[in-house]
């Protein structure tokens, strides 16, 4: 590629300013969709689901861990696999500490579909201490549009029916797993359903992609592209499942 034009610090500072400007006008956007996200209306969950983790069977509102809003990251981990998708690998990566999280009243989980024993070998090799639920026997994954099977429920992903999806050359979101991140609120034992993001909406997990976005090279590669953390100098292994 094609590094930056050389210039004098006299002749830089007015891009930087001028880069500046862009910058607070993005971030005020960014204030007010922050503001419309928090104002948005929500859904009670009334369907009971039974998960399973690490210290057993666990309702919904159990994953709260007793704190009022729960952050729900919808991991890819199809039964049949033997190790869970490396794009959401990186993101749980890039996880920092939970501690600060729960000081905001809000606990984060995985939610995925493969069977607890998988997910509890593979949360291991990652050195991860995210609680992680497997779903495997509910429609929680189907209800909340991160798995696509259309002899369980109509196609949709992103907020876009099958049609749509096609229509826009998405086909890849048509059957199996994919990523998104949820968000629910807890009142009493009550549960509420206040947030669903998916496709780039989930790059708010990616710090790295944050920070690389602050340089000149920046990001590199495609999230499908950075490979298991343990497997970086490896070649033989493939980078993704899909």
């Amino acid at each position: 590629m094609n590094l930056p034009k050389v210039v004098s610090r006299e002749e830089w500072l007015p891009a930087r300013l001028e880069l500046l400007a862009q910058e607070k006008q993005a971030m005020q956007a960014q204030d007010a969709v922050t503001v419309r996200r928090r104002e948005l209306p929500m859904v009670r969950i009334d369907k009971e689901y039974a998960f399973e983790g690490p210290a057993g069977p666990a309702r919904l509102v159990d994953l709260f861990e007793s704190r009022r809003q729960l952050l729900v990251y919808h991991f890819m981990f199809d039964p049949s696999w033997d190790e869970g998708c490396p794009s959401c690998s990186f993101a749980v990566d890039n996880v920092g500490r939970l501690e600060h999280l729960h000081a905001g009243d809000t606990t984060l989980a995985l939610i995925s579909r493969a069977p607890l024993d998988k997910l509890e070998k593979f949360r291991a090799r990652m050195g991860w201490t995210i609680p992680w639920y497997s779903s495997a026997g509910t429609t929680f994954n189907y209800d909340f549009h991160v798995t696509n099977d259309e002899s369980v429920a109509p196609v949709e992903y992103n907020y876009k029916d099958r049609a749509t999806l096609e229509r826009e050359g998405l086909t890849h979101a048509l059957q199996g797993d994919a990523q998104a991140v949820s968000v629910f609120l807890r009142d009493g034992d009550t549960v509420y359903h206040t947030y669903s993001t998916y496709g780039r909406g989930a790059e708010v997990m990616l710090s790295t992609y944050h920070y690389l976005d602050l340089t000149p090279l920046g990001r590199q590669r495609y999230v499908t592209e950075f490979p298991y953390h343990d497997t970086y100098g490896d070649r033989s292994r493939p980078h993704s499942h899909h």
